[in-house]
Protein backbone atom coordinates (compact mmCIF):
# COMPACT_ATOMS: atom_id res chain seq x y z
CA UNK A 1 0.00 0.00 0.00
CA UNK A 2 1.34 3.42 -0.98
CA UNK A 3 1.87 6.12 1.60
CA UNK A 4 -0.86 8.73 1.56
CA UNK A 5 -0.06 12.28 0.38
CA UNK A 6 1.71 14.50 2.85
CA UNK A 7 -0.74 17.04 4.29
CA UNK A 8 0.40 20.63 4.66
CA UNK A 9 -1.62 21.65 7.73
CA UNK A 10 0.69 20.22 10.46
CA UNK A 11 3.72 21.99 8.99
CA UNK A 12 1.80 25.27 8.69
CA UNK A 13 0.69 24.99 12.30
CA UNK A 14 4.22 24.10 13.36
CA UNK A 15 5.45 27.26 11.66
CA UNK A 16 2.98 29.24 13.76
CA UNK A 17 4.14 27.40 16.88
CA UNK A 18 7.71 28.36 15.98
CA UNK A 19 6.57 31.97 15.78
CA UNK A 20 5.29 31.75 19.36
CA UNK A 21 8.64 30.35 20.47
CA UNK A 22 10.85 32.79 18.59
CA UNK A 23 8.81 35.83 19.61
CA UNK A 24 10.35 35.61 23.07
CA UNK A 25 13.78 36.44 21.70
CA UNK A 26 15.12 36.49 18.14
CA UNK A 27 18.72 35.36 18.71
CA UNK A 28 19.48 31.64 19.01
CA UNK A 29 22.14 29.88 21.04
CA UNK A 30 23.87 26.64 19.98
CA UNK A 31 21.86 23.47 20.42
CA UNK A 32 21.50 22.48 24.09
CA UNK A 33 20.22 18.91 23.88
CA UNK A 34 19.83 16.87 27.09
CA UNK A 35 22.85 14.82 28.09
CA UNK A 36 20.76 11.64 28.27
CA UNK A 37 17.29 10.39 27.39
CA UNK A 38 16.39 9.96 31.04
CA UNK A 39 17.42 13.46 32.09
CA UNK A 40 14.57 15.36 33.73
CA UNK A 41 13.47 18.75 32.50
CA UNK A 42 16.04 21.35 33.47
CA UNK A 43 14.65 23.16 36.57
CA UNK A 44 14.79 26.91 36.92
CA UNK A 45 17.17 28.05 39.65
CA UNK A 46 14.57 30.23 41.34
CA UNK A 47 11.69 27.85 40.68
CA UNK A 48 10.45 27.57 44.27
CA UNK A 49 10.32 31.34 44.67
CA UNK A 50 8.26 31.61 41.49
CA UNK A 51 5.85 28.94 42.72
CA UNK A 52 5.43 30.75 46.04
CA UNK A 53 4.80 34.04 44.22
CA UNK A 54 2.21 32.43 41.91
CA UNK A 55 0.34 30.92 44.83
CA UNK A 56 0.32 34.22 46.72
CA UNK A 57 -1.07 36.03 43.65
CA UNK A 58 -3.55 33.27 42.69
CA UNK A 59 -1.69 32.59 39.45
CA UNK A 60 -1.59 28.80 39.79
CA UNK A 61 -4.18 26.19 38.85
CA UNK A 62 -4.35 22.38 38.60
CA UNK A 63 -6.08 20.74 35.64
CA UNK A 64 -7.56 17.32 34.97
CA UNK A 65 -6.51 15.15 32.03
CA UNK A 66 -7.61 16.61 28.66
CA UNK A 67 -8.91 19.78 30.32
CA UNK A 68 -8.28 22.84 28.18
CA UNK A 69 -5.89 25.45 29.58
CA UNK A 70 -7.61 28.86 29.25
CA UNK A 71 -4.45 30.44 27.88
CA UNK A 72 -4.42 33.69 25.95
CA UNK A 73 -1.80 35.64 23.97
CA UNK A 74 0.48 38.00 25.83
CA UNK A 75 0.94 35.88 28.95
CA UNK A 76 3.77 33.58 29.97
CA UNK A 77 2.81 30.12 31.21
CA UNK A 78 4.98 27.71 33.21
CA UNK A 79 4.28 24.02 33.74
CA UNK A 80 4.85 23.21 37.40
CA UNK A 81 3.79 19.55 37.26
CA UNK A 82 2.52 17.14 34.60
CA UNK A 83 2.56 17.82 30.87
CA UNK A 84 0.81 20.14 28.44
CA UNK A 85 -0.33 19.01 24.98
CA UNK A 86 -0.17 21.74 22.35
CA UNK A 87 -2.61 21.51 19.44
CA UNK A 88 -3.47 23.75 16.52
CA UNK A 89 -6.34 24.23 14.10
CA UNK A 90 -6.45 25.95 10.72
CA UNK A 91 -9.65 27.43 9.32
CA UNK A 92 -8.60 28.14 5.75
CA UNK A 93 -11.29 29.67 3.54
CA UNK A 94 -11.36 29.04 -0.21
CA UNK A 95 -12.23 31.78 -2.69
CA UNK A 96 -14.20 29.50 -5.01
CA UNK A 97 -17.85 29.46 -3.95
CA UNK A 98 -18.23 25.73 -4.46
CA UNK A 99 -15.23 25.01 -2.22
CA UNK A 100 -16.48 27.45 0.39
CA UNK A 101 -19.83 25.73 0.55
CA UNK A 102 -18.12 22.41 1.17
CA UNK A 103 -16.05 23.77 4.04
CA UNK A 104 -18.60 26.00 5.72
CA UNK A 105 -19.90 23.31 8.06
CA UNK A 106 -16.64 21.46 8.53
CA UNK A 107 -15.14 21.43 12.01
CA UNK A 108 -11.40 22.22 11.86
CA UNK A 109 -9.22 19.25 12.71
CA UNK A 110 -6.75 19.58 15.57
CA UNK A 111 -3.10 18.91 14.83
CA UNK A 112 -0.84 17.74 17.66
CA UNK A 113 2.13 20.12 17.95
CA UNK A 114 4.07 18.62 20.83
CA UNK A 115 4.38 18.60 24.59
CA UNK A 116 5.56 21.08 27.19
CA UNK A 117 6.96 19.24 30.19
CA UNK A 118 7.32 20.12 33.85
CA UNK A 119 9.63 23.05 34.52
CA UNK A 120 9.20 24.48 31.02
CA UNK A 121 7.48 27.65 29.72
CA UNK A 122 5.02 28.07 26.87
CA UNK A 123 3.20 30.89 25.15
CA UNK A 124 0.09 31.11 22.97
CA UNK A 125 0.14 33.18 19.79
CA UNK A 126 -2.92 34.15 17.74
CA UNK A 127 -2.66 34.56 13.98
CA UNK A 128 -5.65 34.07 11.69
CA UNK A 129 -6.57 31.58 10.27
CA UNK A 130 -4.56 29.51 12.77
CA UNK A 131 -5.46 28.87 16.39
CA UNK A 132 -3.27 27.34 19.07
CA UNK A 133 -4.63 25.72 22.21
CA UNK A 134 -3.19 23.82 25.14
CA UNK A 135 -4.57 20.89 27.14
CA UNK A 136 -3.49 19.02 30.24
CA UNK A 137 -2.17 15.73 28.86
CA UNK A 138 -2.09 13.98 32.23
CA UNK A 139 -4.15 14.31 35.39
CA UNK A 140 -3.06 16.76 38.11
CA UNK A 141 -1.19 19.01 35.68
CA UNK A 142 -0.36 22.32 37.38
CA UNK A 143 0.24 25.53 35.44
CA UNK A 144 1.15 28.99 36.66
CA UNK A 145 1.11 32.19 34.65
CA UNK A 146 2.37 35.75 34.70
CA UNK A 147 2.76 38.82 32.57
CA UNK A 148 6.07 39.23 30.81
CA UNK A 149 6.87 42.36 32.80
CA UNK A 150 6.59 40.27 35.99
CA UNK A 151 9.93 38.74 34.98
CA UNK A 152 11.56 42.08 35.78
CA UNK A 153 11.43 40.97 39.41
CA UNK A 154 13.75 38.03 38.65
CA UNK A 155 16.40 38.93 36.02
CA UNK A 156 18.12 35.55 36.29
CA UNK A 157 14.81 33.75 35.94
CA UNK A 158 14.10 35.77 32.78
CA UNK A 159 17.35 34.41 31.35
CA UNK A 160 16.29 30.86 32.23
CA UNK A 161 12.98 31.38 30.45
CA UNK A 162 14.71 32.68 27.32
CA UNK A 163 17.11 29.74 27.33
CA UNK A 164 14.17 27.35 27.56
CA UNK A 165 12.41 29.02 24.62
CA UNK A 166 15.60 28.84 22.56
CA UNK A 167 15.88 25.12 23.27
CA UNK A 168 12.23 24.58 22.33
CA UNK A 169 12.79 26.50 19.11
CA UNK A 170 15.71 24.27 18.18
CA UNK A 171 13.65 21.15 18.88
CA UNK A 172 10.78 22.38 16.71
CA UNK A 173 13.19 22.95 13.82
CA UNK A 174 14.16 19.29 14.12
CA UNK A 175 10.46 18.37 14.18
CA UNK A 176 9.90 20.32 10.96
CA UNK A 177 12.79 18.44 9.39
CA UNK A 178 11.21 15.12 10.38
CA UNK A 179 7.79 16.20 9.09
CA UNK A 180 9.36 17.16 5.76
CA UNK A 181 10.21 13.54 4.94
CA UNK A 182 8.32 12.25 1.89
CA UNK A 183 7.43 8.79 3.20
CA UNK A 184 4.88 8.59 6.00
CA UNK A 185 6.79 5.83 7.79
CA UNK A 186 9.90 8.03 7.88
CA UNK A 187 7.92 10.95 9.30
CA UNK A 188 6.44 8.61 11.89
CA UNK A 189 9.78 7.20 13.04
CA UNK A 190 11.42 10.62 13.07
CA UNK A 191 8.54 12.06 15.07
CA UNK A 192 8.66 9.28 17.67
CA UNK A 193 12.44 9.46 17.91
CA UNK A 194 12.42 13.19 18.66
CA UNK A 195 9.60 12.83 21.20
CA UNK A 196 11.29 10.00 23.08
CA UNK A 197 14.67 11.71 22.88
CA UNK A 198 13.23 14.68 24.75
CA UNK A 199 10.79 13.04 27.16
CA UNK A 200 11.69 9.35 27.25
CA UNK A 201 12.37 7.50 30.49
CA UNK A 202 14.39 4.27 30.80
CA UNK A 203 12.45 1.00 30.70
CA UNK A 204 14.15 -1.92 32.40
CA UNK A 205 14.23 -5.45 31.03
CA UNK A 206 11.67 -7.83 32.54
CA UNK A 207 14.23 -10.66 32.70
CA UNK A 208 17.13 -8.56 34.01
CA UNK A 209 16.16 -5.47 36.04
CA UNK A 210 19.71 -4.11 35.72
CA UNK A 211 19.50 -3.92 31.92
CA UNK A 212 17.81 -1.02 30.13
CA UNK A 213 15.43 -2.43 27.51
CA UNK A 214 14.69 0.91 25.91
CA UNK A 215 13.36 4.41 26.51
CA UNK A 216 9.62 5.11 26.66
CA UNK A 217 7.31 8.08 26.61
CA UNK A 218 6.05 8.47 30.19
CA UNK A 219 2.49 9.13 29.00
CA UNK A 220 0.27 7.62 26.29
CA UNK A 221 -0.22 9.11 22.84
CA UNK A 222 -3.05 7.92 20.62
CA UNK A 223 -2.60 6.93 16.99
CA UNK A 224 -5.05 9.68 16.04
CA UNK A 225 -2.89 12.29 17.79
CA UNK A 226 0.23 10.94 16.09
CA UNK A 227 -1.54 11.00 12.73
CA UNK A 228 -2.56 14.63 13.20
CA UNK A 229 1.07 15.54 13.91
CA UNK A 230 2.60 13.85 10.84
CA UNK A 231 -0.16 14.59 8.31
CA UNK A 232 -1.60 11.09 8.26
CA UNK A 233 -4.60 9.13 9.54
CA UNK A 234 -5.16 6.94 12.56
CA UNK A 235 -5.55 3.85 10.35
CA UNK A 236 -2.28 4.51 8.52
CA UNK A 237 -0.41 5.16 11.77
CA UNK A 238 -1.71 1.90 13.24
CA UNK A 239 -0.54 -0.01 10.17
CA UNK A 240 2.89 1.62 10.12
CA UNK A 241 3.37 1.20 13.87
CA UNK A 242 2.89 -2.52 13.28
CA UNK A 243 5.60 -2.45 10.62
CA UNK A 244 8.01 -0.61 12.92
CA UNK A 245 7.37 -3.15 15.68
CA UNK A 246 7.99 -6.04 13.29
CA UNK A 247 11.32 -4.49 12.31
CA UNK A 248 12.26 -4.00 15.95
CA UNK A 249 12.45 -0.22 15.57
CA UNK A 250 9.89 0.51 18.29
CA UNK A 251 8.56 -1.30 21.36
CA UNK A 252 5.49 -1.00 23.55
CA UNK A 253 5.30 -1.35 27.29
CA UNK A 254 2.68 -1.16 30.03
CA UNK A 255 -0.39 0.82 28.99
CA UNK A 256 0.69 0.92 25.33
CA UNK A 257 3.53 3.33 26.08
CA UNK A 258 5.71 3.81 23.01
CA UNK A 259 9.41 2.96 23.40
CA UNK A 260 12.60 2.98 21.36
CA UNK A 261 15.05 0.08 21.81
CA UNK A 262 18.18 0.93 23.77
CA UNK A 263 20.36 -0.22 20.85
CA UNK A 264 18.91 2.36 18.47
CA UNK A 265 19.49 5.11 21.01
CA UNK A 266 23.08 4.01 21.56
CA UNK A 267 23.70 4.10 17.81
CA UNK A 268 22.25 7.60 17.58
CA UNK A 269 24.33 8.98 20.45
Amino acid sequence: MLDEPHKDTPCQLFALFLTSLSSAENSLLPMQSPSSFSEASRPFLTWQRIIDWAQEHYRCRTFSKDERIPARPGLLYLVQRGAIRMVGTAQVSATASQLTSRRINRTPEEAFLGFVGAGQPFEIVAQSPFTLQSYAHVDQTSVLWMYWHDLDNWPHFRREVMDAFRYQHQRKLLWLSALGQRRTIDRLLGFLTLLIEEYGEPAMSETDPDVIRGYCLPFPLTHAQIGSAIGSTRVTVTRLMGKLRQRGLILTQGDNLICLPAESINRAS
